[in-house]
């Protein structure tokens, strides 16, 4: 684990292996599927999804959504990624 994860921040540039992470826990139903997350996220705010990596943030399964805001200002949704719910956010 590195420096970056056990402070519950992304890890950029992230591998395959956190996509097949996020693939099983979704197939096993602990995590619910990306899509709907970004769903929730753009009818809320607006704007477009830039990226998305998949981390731990306080000990729970995370994704962490880089969005783009539709007055062009960057945030970062820390989402947990077994409830759908966001838990934080950074930037704006």
């Amino acid at each position: 684990m590195t420096h970056a994860q056990d402070m519950g921040r992304p890890v950029f540039g992230a591998g395959r292996g956190d996509q097949d992470q996020a693939r099983e826990g979704v197939k096993s139903g602990r995590q619910v599927p990306l899509s709907r997350v970004l769903a929730m996220i753009a009818s809320r705010n607006g704007g477009r999804h830039l990226n998305t990596m998949q981390g731990d943030a306080g000990g729970r399964p995370a994704y962490f959504v880089q969005w783009q805001l539709e007055n062009g200002r960057v945030v970062v949704f820390v989402v947990d990624a077994e409830s759908g719910q966001i838990i934080g956010r950074q930037g704006g």
